[in-house]
């Protein structure tokens, strides 16, 4: 019953880290039809900008914030240089324009931090807690919340402003948000910013339990688009339920069965369901084709 508990609440963390990292590519393939496969490198951003800067001496909230600030600028910068340049471009060559994009991004990390992995300090006690019988570090604990409080924000944000109206619409019909007076290609910009954002969280977020390196977003960004596409691409509901479930499953797996065959189990676990339900376990089974 403890080794249940104990892999149920691991396979919650890491499902928490791929729920955030999948509600990053749903924030930007909502508006655009982008599928970002650079998202997994905002994740790595956030940890190593973070190590960066308190390594400098800067203080733990100041250094935060300004780590989320920064990676929001480079999300920004991407949809400026390369996304819009290629506007009209076929969705395959996008995808390899991202994907460029995250090479690119990963080989100047590996300049600036080097290859070796680096530690960031945890935002509180590393005094675990014992829920029944298993054992949970405040930094799990903390992975959980700021997953609730993200999709709480990107409930408010989106349902409850007129900036989260002027998204809505974008996504639904690009064309009539225009002759509305809402540019698209800003919500453009915002789903970006918005979604370098929330990978720069999960990045944060998560550092103190993995040690972050240059090349931790590639499995990271696969493990949030299996979470993407498990729940239902352009759900955002979906994506949550996603990445929990990938989370406990391979948790379960590594625990049960074998601690090498967690990736697999977990993709094979995708791969099954998606051939019972192609279009994900909340999605639509046909999807818009709206966009910039």
């Amino acid at each position: 019953m403890a080794d249940s508990v104990q892999f149920l609440i691991s396979g919650l963390t890491i499902g928490s880290i791929y729920a955030i990292v999948a509600l990053g590519f749903v924030t930007i393939y909502s508006v655009t039809k982008v599928i970002n496969l650079a998202q997994g490198e905002f994740v790595m951003l956030g940890g190593m900008i973070m190590f960066s800067l308190l390594k400098l001496g800067i203080p733990y909230l100041i250094a935060f914030l300004t780590t989320i600030a920064m990676v929001i600028v480079i999300g920004w910068l991407l949809e400026r240089t390369i996304v819009r340049k290629a506007k009209g471009a076929d969705a395959l060559s996008l995808i390899i324009l991202t994907i460029g994009a995250a090479i690119f991004i990963r080989g100047i990390a590996s300049m600036i931090w080097g290859k070796d992995s680096v530690k960031v300090d945890s935002f509180a006690s590393d005094e675990p807690v014992y829920v029944m019988g298993a054992t949970i570090t405040p930094q799990s604990i903390w992975v959980m919340v700021f997953m609730l409080v993200i999709v709480a924000g990107l409930f408010l944000l989106i349902e409850k402003t007129m900036l989260g109206k002027a998204f809505r619409a974008c996504s639904v019909n690009p064309v009539a948000a225009r002759l509305m007076a809402v540019s698209p290609k800003k919500m453009s910009s915002f789903s970006f910013a918005l979604s370098a954002g929330l990978g720069a969280l999960a990045g944060l977020v998560i550092a103190p339990i993995i040690f972050p390196a240059y090349d931790m977003g590639v499995m990271l960004g696969i493990k949030g688009f299996s979470a993407t596409i498990l729940g239902g691409l352009g759900s955002a509901p979906g994506a949550v339920l996603g990445g929990l479930l990938l989370g406990v499953i391979e948790s379960l797996g590594a625990g049960f069965i074998s601690s090498g065959m967690k990736d697999a189990i977990a993709f094979g676990f995708v791969l099954m369901l998606l051939l019972i339900r192609p279009y994900g376990l909340l999605g639509e089974k046909n999807v818009g084709k709206g966009g910039l």
